[in-house]
């Protein structure tokens, strides 16, 4: 991947499949990503994530960086204003501001929308994502301690959320 390129953020869509698919799958094969240990296909990660907040980083060319995307935390009326949220960079991409563009984007769509906090659970490994949301305004409410088994060991999941300033 080319280290000169400008980021732009685009809303996902079925032509940018193949490669979000392809860098979850990276994230997920890296170990600290997610529970997950395949990604999904298209037809059931799309018919999953909110529309409106997903988005994905191209580069000059189109070639996709990275992605983010939300899913509803519950169908709950009271729950209404509080979405879970994925980010993904692919390696090549990483320390290029590509995951910042993102979220910055998230939290544009979703406080628009309405959305009050954005949250997500992220494994305590996986230091570089904690600094990436730390840095776009997310803090830690608490660790969960061995929510579940991956790969045959238990681990705790660090609960991080972004309340927004102006909803």
């Amino acid at each position: 991947m080319n280290g000169d390129a400008r980021i732009r953020i685009a809303a996902m869509g079925p032509e940018h499949a193949s490669d979000v698919l392809t860098i979850y799958q990276l994230g997920i094969d890296e170990g600290n990503a997610s529970f997950e240990t395949t990604a999904p296909g298209w037809a059931e990660f799309d018919a999953t994530r909110l529309p409106g907040h997903r988005h994905v980083a191209l580069d000059d060319s189109g070639l996709v960086l990275g992605w983010v995307a939300a899913v509803p935390v519950s169908d709950r009326c009271v729950d209404a204003g509080v979405v879970e949220h994925s980010v993904y960079v692919h390696p090549d991409a990483r320390g290029r501001g590509v995951g910042g563009a993102l979220l910055r984007e998230l939290i544009t769509s979703t406080e628009a929308a309405g959305v009050w906090t954005v949250q997500s659970g992220v494994f305590p490994e996986n230091t570089a994502s904690l600094a990436l949301h730390r840095g776009a305004g997310f803090r830690v409410v608490g660790t969960r301690e061995r929510v579940g088994r991956h790969h045959g060991a238990w681990r705790d999941v660090m609960l991080i959320e972004r309340r927004s300033s102006i909803i």
